[in-house]
């Protein structure tokens, strides 16, 4: 399918990224000083206010060895009203606590005339490379990416994705996205993903179906822990709530194609939503939005699927080689080699 013009989840209108990038440090790790390899990145969903205008959203859980808070929210109700932030397993609850101040600064009448509300906040662990137990990302740390959030997204080792390893390589964070076909309404959808899965002895990485990791073996990174996926699909195309569920259900098949199992400790989760048809405060009537229909709801599931399995791509292939605590190291993929692998293959 065709890409949008910046390949990104923020040819999207109105959606927008911000990372802030947190590397300090090196040598043997002192809990609580470093080395630190770690960040984060938010996804704020349109240029207003979330909770004032809320939108449609789904969820669905693949694997659910991770985290991402306000989903039961998201399942039961269908909206969004908080943007979306993914940092590491153990700083969940800072980053939580920073989006409800900057919600609270924001929307006087939370929790006094109005509702409260969930922030959205996803995780995967990065502490093969990071300190994860000192908790770095801090409060200034999450409003600095809401302040540097922009249509430009920065793929590799950058915020949330820093310390991370996919499928054997360094990985981090990558986003793509399409467009369905003019006569099928010209919608834009985009994925962004923060990349840490798959890192299992059997070198499963898969690049067009070209068993790369397995011809890689001898140069692929053993990480101890399997690790995770955090996948974030946006769209403009008016869906509802059901078929935004069934978008981000999906992005599994995605995951098979680059080659993951899905194993026993890996929290494989997407969340989508759509920026057509915003819900205005205080009405939460996520019901009334009319469907698309059958032929369109296919090609957003290609789109899907494609920008997913390239957005992961996009995060092992902009990643450089990192040394991180102890000295462990994760390896960048070597492109050269798999640019040859290509060729042999019929691929280029």
């Amino acid at each position: 399918m065709t890409t949008g013009e910046e390949n990104s989840i923020t040819d999207v209108p109105g959606v927008s990224v911000g990372h802030v990038t947190l590397i300090q440090g090196a040598g043997p790790l002192t809990p609580g000083r470093g080395p630190v390899r770690t960040g984060v990145t938010v996804i704020l969903p349109h240029e207003g206010n979330p909770y004032k205008e809320k939108l449609r959203a789904g969820v669905h859980v693949q694997n659910g060895a991770g985290e991402l808070t306000g989903a039961l929210q998201v399942m039961e109700w269908g909206i969004i009203e908080t943007p979306i932030a993914l940092t590491n397993t153990l700083n969940v609850g800072l980053v939580h606590d920073a989006i409800v101040e900057h919600m609270l600064e924001q929307n006087p009448d939370i929790g006094d005339r109005a509702d409260v509300m969930l922030p959205i906040v996803g995780e995967c662990d990065d502490s093969y490379l990071n300190d994860i137990r000192g908790r770095h990302v801090k409060r200034e740390h999450v409003l600095e990416a809401f302040r540097v959030a922009g249509r430009k997204v920065i793929e590799g080792s950058v915020g949330a994705g820093t310390g991370m390893s996919a499928l054997g390589f360094k990985a981090g964070v990558g986003t793509a996205s399409r467009k369905t076909a003019s006569s099928l309404g010209g919608y834009v959808l985009g994925a962004l993903v923060v990349a840490n899965f798959g890192n299992s002895p059997e070198c499963d990485l898969l690049v067009d179906g070209v068993p790369v990791g397995r011809e890689l073996r001898s140069v692929v990174n053993r990480p101890r822990k399997d690790g995770s996926i955090i996948t974030v699909i946006a769209t403009n195309a008016p869906v509802n709530s059901s078929q935004l569920r069934r978008i981000s259900a999906r992005v599994p098949l995605a995951l098979g194609r680059v080659g993951s199992v899905s194993s026993n400790s890996s929290g494989d989760i997407s969340v989508a939503f759509s920026t057509a048809g915003g819900i205005s405060f205080p009405d939460t009537d996520s019901a009334s939005m009319e469907a698309v229909n059958a032929g369109v709801l296919d090609e957003l599931f290609r789109a899907t699927i494609e920008a997913s399995e390239e957005a992961i791509l996009n995060s092992i292939f902009m990643s450089d080689t990192m040394k991180g605590r102890d000295d462990n190291v994760s390896r960048g993929l070597p492109i050269d080699d798999v640019m040859k692998m290509m060729r042999k293959y019929g691929r280029l």
